[in-house]
């Protein structure tokens, strides 16, 4: 391509920097440009200031800030953060929602988990809408709601329609939020994706109103599942017209013909200036980079697959490229679920301006950051210790060849002085177990690496994928300095730097398409029958697209074509390209097998959604070789930089010097225009005609690592551990296929020592996290010496660390060298193992016997053969036998997953090593809740050995009991519940293996900071219980409630004692319906505890559950219910300095005749209140016959409900802190 005769301006305006890379005529053909996002009193905006500077000192001619021609521009394209940022900052445009009747808090309840397991205080995003208008309009997916059985196909839905649209109730709602201030409305209505129509009305009479900008749910994303498509179309009213008032603000200081503008979307494409919508443009500058890894590192004529690794000051992105972008149509980011197309990246909370830690003996990076201001030591605004000072300190940054953008006035130059001696007086302080100052750095930096590269592993494996496989390309201005190392920890030998790494993103603007997607629900069973009016719609899509595009001055179009499918019963769809000669039902196999490893076998295919993407025609921007250089590259500088060496001479290059073809051996620093790369010792560089960097790594044993504690290979440790357990919860949700496991996520994955002591856990279900190292030394003493290779173990019992029937622990042991030197094991909650009422939940059973199928032990796989026959004979009274067999399954397959991730730790440190460091990071956690023993101490004022005590008592009277004694002296504490009432002669009983994970919840929470939950934790602690008593309760006492009610009275009994903060919900509002055929279960959450400077966050789940609720849509689609009112239960919060949360109001309808179960807490007893704040409001239960009459229910009830009965359960607020 020759040289172009315009300019052609690619952009990434980032929070803190906008980067500007330039086509330019002449020589060198480019110019790469950085400056402050925002820099007021100097200019308006920064891409229009970065265009005039360029245009000005390209052309010659003076260009007024004020206004200037842009005739010699041929386009724009930019990626922005305006979008993320007022999302994040909530600076959108004020929102009204119309939302149907019944639901105008759902969006902001969301699923009802909450973000944080273990952080008291709650803190959930405000919503973006400032006011809600119910509409007054029902709509009814039908098809199988007829039917006493749930439909496990969730296909084609026939519509009806409950209740019309009342157009002029509609319009005088409207006028209301036109007087409140209302600009932009969101119009969310339940299943539009499949009758959009009212959706449409309401938009138009919005319009003629008057609002200045409309978003309607079935337009931003026309899929099943209300509460991800309802939050999107509220980020599009909310963000649409912020990003329409900056793209004005931005045409406004040109004058005459503008240039072509486009804008950067989440998916990856480029849409027109006209185009770009708020909830498109969330990812819209991460994503440039991802497309300018994509078109620079990949090559198609020798393709193997690339990782992004886009590392920046705060955070940082990674990404997978294999031919063709990847991406996701569900996230979450700022407490809002997304639901539209957007590339896969996956965000680790690591960059720069990390800000570390050295914490009970270990080493932690982040997640904090010290951000732009103060920014680090080194940027000379009295910031903290962060991951840029360490590379400062090492070497591997030179303050002289990086910009004098510090200080107070933002003219000075990195303070290398200044984050020596703050090292150097934290590790005089601190005098951790490391040779020096320098090596105290280096461990932050390899800590930060392994923290990076959990994602990378995630981002893989989930694939199916090695990364060794892969070719890591770097890029962000902190990208070239982790590298090599990073490389090496993977297993990657291959590192590719893009001569423009520090601005790809930027850069990648202008290598990235101009598209256009369209979409629809389809809800169709897949057949042959079905494909050729499917193929219709999608040609129909196709040329609405393209002539979108030709109007937009596209000369050709390309059209891909996909359809979205699924297992019937799941929600784990798989986007399938249709291409010709494949078949479509062999790919979607081929792709389910490779990313789940399995497929199951006679389940029903769903197409969920069609979808087609189009690509414009559009000149991306050019490659530009290197001159030729005639004499070999000499460095500009020789430096010295610390690696696990020591100190070592480092030769410094300019990228301008160095010619094509160009080697460099390491060590040594290559700076570029905005980035300074490393090259690690024994690695080699090559430059490339281009100028890029190919660098590699070469692959050796890593260096031993010792059985002696290391606080540096403690921190590593622990994020091998943390990563394997969590690895194995992303296999057990996508390939279980129960509601509860899928999409609920009750479920925990945990590793276990060789002594089946709990070592590591993800962070899921805090009920099971303590209960399961018990069950896995159950088994142990079982089976003993009877043990293979290729077992797998299963069990629910209480009397063998089992919590309550419906959650079945499954166990593998993990073999090396012989023998079994670990255990990983997965705990998940089955819909229904029989018992004498569907759910498995019966809220009056007496004995264990009427709970379901009870498994002490069984050898649920034996030499790799699943024993289906057997496992089947003990659950021959569940239900949907059926899906406790796949759901076992796929808790075999998570454990499969771990099993193998271990053994290659194994491999990679030795057995001795890792075993050593699972004891060393128990020891770690113990001295961590030594420490906030002697801290709760002292802020109790209490003596060396003092103790606290408190009571509460159960709805029916029996109290819990509990004297906490802490010693000071060696940080112990003992949990004496001697008091507490006798065994429930109903299920209120809890088994110890709950009680051990309450306690282990708590301590948890006490800690105030990031720690490794496992066995550790309770070395302190001595519980002390009678038997025969609530909490130790006979082998024969039914318990199916003591695990879900009882579990968070004890929590409210021992935060109660230590003051914490007043009592939440208390209750996890346990419910379930179904019939012979199936059962289904859900847990509600209600308000939450409020605390000494915090309020009670409202309808979420709290303390020892945060299992999701399942979506609207979903629900009726899938079981014979309508959902009348899902909503939040205003003045349920107890009232006090600090008020409690509200509980929620949760109405359903029957449609058909039903078995319902109710297992409920604080019914009659109160959430307390603390310091003199008042109690939340108890709870309530409500059955409401097909007439209207209205009758009362207990806490615990059970009975047969009528077609068009309904049940309201109103659950409780949390406790007030201090006097209101």
């Amino acid at each position: 391509m020759s040289v172009p005769n315009a300019f052609r301006f690619s952009i990434d305006r980032g929070g803190t920097f906008t980067d500007i890379y330039a086509e330019i005529p002449g020589e060198p053909g480019y110019r790469v440009l950085k400056l402050l996002s925002d820099n007021p009193g100097v200019y308006e905006d920064a891409p229009r200031e970065g265009i005039r500077r360029i245009l000005q000192e390209t052309t010659g001619l003076p260009l007024t800030p004020e206004g200037f021609e842009a005739k010699d521009v041929e386009w724009i394209r930019m990626g922005t953060t305006v979008a993320t940022n007022a999302l994040l900052e909530r600076k959108g445009a004020r929102v009204g929602l119309a939302i149907t009747k019944g639901f105008r808090d759902l969006l902001e309840i969301g699923y009802q988990n909450r973000p944080s397991l273990f952080d008291l205080k709650i803190e959930k995003f405000p919503p973006l809408y400032q006011s809600a208008l119910e509409i007054d309009e029902r709509v009814q997916a039908l098809s199988g709601l007829n039917s006493a059985t749930s439909r496990q196909t969730d296909a084609t839905q026939e519509i009806v329609v409950l209740k019309p649209l009342d157009i002029e109730a509609v319009r005088a709602g409207l006028l209301n939020l036109l007087e409140q201030g209302v600009e932009s409305l969101a119009v969310v209505l339940m299943h539009a994706y499949a009758f959009p129509e009212h959706e449409r009305r309401i938009g138009e009479l919005a319009l003629e109103l008057g609002f200045r900008h409309v978003s309607l749910s079935s337009q931003v994303m026309n899929r099943i599942k209300i509460v991800g498509r309802g939050q999107t179309c509220c980020v599009d009213a909310y963000l649409t017209p912020p990003i329409q008032r900056y793209i004005d603000n931005f045409r406004s200081g040109f004058k005459g013909d503008m240039p072509e503008i486009y804008f950067m979307q989440s998916d990856g494409g480029l849409a027109p200036a006209s185009a770009f919508s708020g909830s498109r443009a969330v990812l819209s500058g991460p994503a440039g980079g991802v497309v300018g890894c994509a078109r620079t590192a990949y090559d198609p004529q020798s393709p193997r697959p690339v990782i992004g690794f886009d590392m920046g000051g705060t955070s940082t992105d990674v990404s997978r490229y294999d031919g063709e972008l990847e991406w996701r149509h569900e996230s979450e980011l700022a407490n809002v679920h997304l639901q539209t197309p957007q590339l896969d990246i996956r965000t680790v909370a690591s960059g720069g301006g990390s800000r570390l830690f050295y914490r009970n003996g270990m080493l932690a990076v982040g997640p904090e950051s010290s951000g732009a201001h103060p920014g680090p030591v080194c940027y000379r605004k009295g910031g903290p210790l962060s991951l840029t000072d360490a590379n400062l300190l090492l070497g591997r940054l030179l303050p002289e060849h990086f910009p004098k953008v510090f200080g107070p006035k933002e003219d000075q130059a990195l303070d290398l002085e200044s984050a020596r001696n703050a090292f150097q007086q934290w590790f005089d302080d601190e005098r951790p177990p490391l040779k020096d100052v320098e090596a105290f750095a280096l461990g932050f930096i390899e800590v930060a690496n392994e923290a990076m590269a959990r994602p990378i592993r995630e981002i893989t494996l989930q694939k199916g994928r090695d990364p060794k496989d892969h070719i890591l390309s770097c890029f962000g201005g902190a990208g070239g300095q982790h590298a090599c190392a990073l490389a090496r920890s993977l297993g990657i030998q291959d590192v590719f730097i893009h001569r423009f790494s520090g601005v790809l993103s930027a850069y990648g603007m202008g290598l990235a398409d101009v598209t256009e997607d369209r979409s629809q629900a389809v809800g169709e069973i897949y057949s042959a029958d079905v494909m050729p009016e499917l193929l219709g719609r999608l040609d129909a899509m196709s040329e609405s697209a393209s002539s979108r595009l030709r109007r937009q001055g596209s000369r050709r179009t390309e059209a891909t074509h996909y359809l979205n499918l699924r297992f019937a019963g799941t929600d784990t769809a798989l986007m399938v390209k249709l291409e010709e000669g494949v078949d479509l039902q062999d790919e979607f196999l081929k792709l389910y097998r490779r990313e789940f490893g399995f497929a199951p076998e006679g389940k029903t295919i769903i197409i969920d959604d069609a979808r087609v993407r189009v690509v414009g025609s559009s000149d991306p921007a050019r490659k530009i070789k290197l001159p030729s250089k005639t004499e070999d590259a000499t460095p500009v500088t020789n430096s010295s930089c610390y690696f696990r060496e020591g100190w070592l001479r480092t030769p410094v290059y300019d990228l301008n010097d160095l010619g094509p073809g160009e080697k460099i051996e390491g060590p040594a620093i290559i700076l570029q225009e905005s980035s300074t790369i490393l090259i690690e010792p024994l690695c080699r560089c090559r430059v490339t005609e281009y100028g890029d960097l190919k660098i590699t790594v070469p692959l050796h044993a890593p260096e031993a690592v010792g059985a002696q504690v290391d606080p540096v290979q403690l921190a590593i440790f622990s994020n091998r551990f943390m990563s394997i357990a969590e690895q194995m919860g992303v296999v057990l949700q996508k390939t279980a296929i129960s509601t509860n496991i899928k999409e609920r996520q009750d479920f925990s994955c945990a590793v276990f020592d060789r002594d089946g002591c709990l070592a590591a856990n993800a962070p899921h279900q805090p009920v099971h996290l303590g209960a399961m190292g018990e069950a896995v030394r159950k088994q142990m003493e079982v089976f003993g010496e009877d043990v293979s290779p290729g077992d797998v173990w299963v069990s629910n019992s209480p009397q063998m660390g089992g919590s309550h029937l419906p959650d079945i622990t499954v166990v593998t042991p993990v073999w090396v060298e012989g023998k079994a030197a670990f255990y990983v094991a997965n705990r998940g909650h089955h819909a229904d193992i029989g018992g004498s009422v569907p759910g498995s939940m019966p809220p009056f059973s007496t004995s264990i016997e009427e709970e379901g199928a009870l498994i002490n032990s069984f050898r649920l796989v034996r030499d790799g053969v699943f024993q289906e026959e057997g496992v089947s004979r003990l659950l021959k009274g569940s239900r949907r036998l059926s899906d406790n067999l796949s759901d076992l399954k796929a808790q075999v397959a998570a454990n499969e997953r771990g099993v193998r991730l271990l053994q290659e730790l194994a491999l990679q440190y030795s057995l001795a090593t890792v075993q050593a460091y699972m004891k060393h990071i128990q020891e770690a956690a113990e001295t961590s809740v030594r420490s906030a023993v002697r801290r709760i101490s002292l802020a109790r004022h209490l003596e060396d050995v003092d103790a606290l005590t408190a009571e509460d008592r159960m709805d029916e009277g029996i109290p819990l009991c509990l004297r906490l004694t802490l010693d000071r002296t060696d940080g112990s504490i003992v949990f004496d519940f001697s008091g507490t009432g006798p065994q429930s002669s109903g299920n209120l009983n809890a088994p110890q293996a709950v009680t051990a994970s309450v306690i282990l919840y708590c301590l948890r929470c006490l800690t105030l900071q990031e720690m490794p939950l496992n066995q550790g934790c309770m070395a302190p602690v001595r519980i002390i219980s009678e038997a025969g008593t609530l909490i130790t309760p006979n082998a024969d006492a039914a318990v199916a409630a003591g695990n879900v009610l009882t579990s968070q009275r004890l929590v409210d009994v021992i935060f109660k004692a230590l003051g914490v903060c007043a009592a939440s919900q208390g209750c996890m509002n346990n419910l379930t319906f179904g019939n012979e055929t199936f059962g289904y279960y859900e847990t509600i959450g209600g308000g939450a505890g409020a605390g000494p400077d915090w309020r009670g966050a409202s309808g979420v789940h709290t303390h020892m559950t945060n299992t999701r609720i399942t979506d609207p849509e979903i629900l009726e689609t899938r079981y014979p219910v309508l959902l009348r009112e899902f909503s939040l239960r205003n003045g349920s919060g107890g009232a006090g300095r600090f008020a409690g949360g509200d509980g929620l109001v949760r109405e359903i309808e029957f449609l058909v005749p039903l078995d319902v179960s109710l297992l409920s807490e604080r019914r009659d007893v109160a959430p307390y209140g603390l310091e003199g704040g008042e109690p939340g409001a108890c709870g309530e239960n409500w059955r409401i016959r097909a007439d209207g009459r209205r009758v009362k229910l207990g806490g615990k009830a059970g009975y047969v409900a009528e077609r068009g009965e309904r049940i309201r359960i109103l659950t409780p607020g949390g406790g007030g802190y201090g006097a209101p």
